[in-house]
C-alpha cells in the first residue's frame, strides 16, 4: 500500500480559513511562525497539509474544525 503526501497550496489555505483575502494569505504564510513550505512549485509554494493543520488549530481557535 502506497501513503499519499496531502500537500495545501495557497488555494487550500484560503478556502480553509474561510475565504479569506489573498493577501491576507500571503500575509499569514509569510510570518515566521507559519509552516516552511516543503516546496515551491510554478503555481506557487505548498505545504504538508497537517503543519497547517496543526498551524490553524495552535493559532486560529474556532478554525480547527472541531
Amino acid at each position: 500500500m502506497t501513503s499519499r503526501l496531502k500537500l495545501m497550496g495557497a488555494h487550500e489555505i484560503r478556502a480553509r480559513l474561510g475565504n479569506i483575502s489573498r493577501q491576507r494569505v500571503y500575509a499569514l504564510t509569510s510570518h515566521p511562525k507559519f509552516p516552511a513550505p516543503v516546496a515551491e512549485l510554478g503555481q506557487g509554494k505548498v505545504w504538508l497539509a497537517a503543519d497547517v493543520e496543526r498551524w490553524i488549530k495552535e493559532r486560529r481557535p474556532g478554525q480547527d474544525g472541531s
